[in-house]
């Protein structure tokens, strides 16, 4: 921003592409539902898109009882080493640790002045996780207005989100709006992108549930996480819930045939149409052992280039770094504009 101008104007990116902005939390095990609904797509449309893709380590932080230090700095890397393995390109995408940048918890801060607390305690995933615990500290009530921070620190146009943070951003976009009515026209309004497929991959366990870190750390069976050796993602795939029939149409199937099916899709890139004909007639066996040739077919290079990744940690750490430099340069423009218009910068 040249030093002539208006305190309230909204610099975005000078490039064409859209710029995106997402993250995941290093803690439990990344699962193929994070992979077909986030880390894939991601990838995919790294070409197109001016991406920040973040590793969001301080809302890991909101249940302190919950914390070893050593296992989530541990798992930071991990989370890293991941996008890095299912194809996120360094190069073309920013991508940091999100407390190695203090603007965004400091714009958390300001922003924490102009939310209405109603906005928060309304938020849907604060209702369900504060009926599991006694107590509930500020920053589990507070994390939305966080990830707004994450969001408009980038001038984002678009999040790719699965369809549970939908309210989120839709909170993003009312936290900025009554930013803008207050102090001007700041922040550029975020959408949500949802994928149509992929999105919302449910339990083999439980196929009514979608697919989670926090059951996969509960139950065996429940999901096959990226790291999974070969055992256990067989054991997963094959003791998936079914039912009693040889059901294999998409509008027919029950819960469970219905998620092995849109697995098989979603992996393959095959149509209904195709799909309905590989496995017609063929019974619930050779669907799951035709799906599980296509999993470990998926994995199996990630899994090899995680480990090359991790092997080299010095390189890593570098490349997180120089991630963080160009978020660096981003997050300051948009944090000192936001507290000129405050009056405090």
């Amino acid at each position: 921003m040249s030093d002539t101008a208006s305190a309230t104007e909204v610099v975005v990116s000078t490039t064409t592409r859209t710029r995106v902005f997402s993250g995941v939390q290093p803690t439990g095990e990344l699962h193929i539902g994070t992979f077909l609904g986030a880390l894939r797509q991601w990838a995919k449309h790294q070409d197109l898109r001016e991406s920040f893709f973040c590793v969001v380590d301080l809302h890991a932080l909101t249940v302190p009882e919950e914390i070893d230090p050593t296992t989530l700095r541990k798992n930071v890397r991990k989370v890293a080493a991941l996008y890095f393995a299912c194809g996120i390109d360094p190069e073309k995408n920013t991508v940091f640790v999100q407390s190695h940048l203090h603007e965004h918890a400091e714009l958390t801060w300001l922003l924490n002045c102009t939310t209405p607390l109603g906005w928060l305690s309304r938020m849907t995933q604060f209702k369900i996780k504060a009926q599991q615990h006694e107590s509930v500290g500020t920053g589990l009530l507070d994390y939305p207005v966080l990830q707004a921070a994450d969001i408009l620190l980038y001038d984002t146009e678009q999040v790719p989100v699965g369809e549970d943070q939908r309210q989120h951003i839709e909170l993003t976009r009312d936290i900025a709006t009554r930013f803008n009515n207050l102090f001007g026209e700041v922040f550029v309004l975020p959408q949500a992108v949802i994928p149509e497929v992929g999105a919302r991959v449910m339990g083999f366990d439980e196929p009514e549930v979608k697919m989670s870190k926090s059951l996969a750390a509960k139950r065996s069976g429940h999901a096959i996480n990226l790291l999974d050796d070969e055992t256990k993602i067989r054991k997963t795939v094959m003791s998936a819930v079914t039912d009693s029939g040889r059901e294999t149409r998409f509008d027919h199937a029950s819960p469970g045939v219905l998620n092995l099916l849109m697995l098989y899709q979603t992996l393959t890139g095959c149509s209904r149409r195709e799909v309905e004909a590989e496995f017609e007639g063929r019974g619930y066996g050779y669907l799951k052992k035709t799906l599980l040739s296509v999993i470990l077919d998926t994995l199996t290079p990630i899994q090899e280039r995680y480990r090359a990744i991790m092997a080299d940690r010095a390189a890593l750490e570098a490349t997180l770094e120089q991630g963080a430099a160009r978020a660096r340069e981003v997050a300051t423009e948009t944090l000192g504009r936001v507290k000129r218009a405050m009056g405090v910068g």
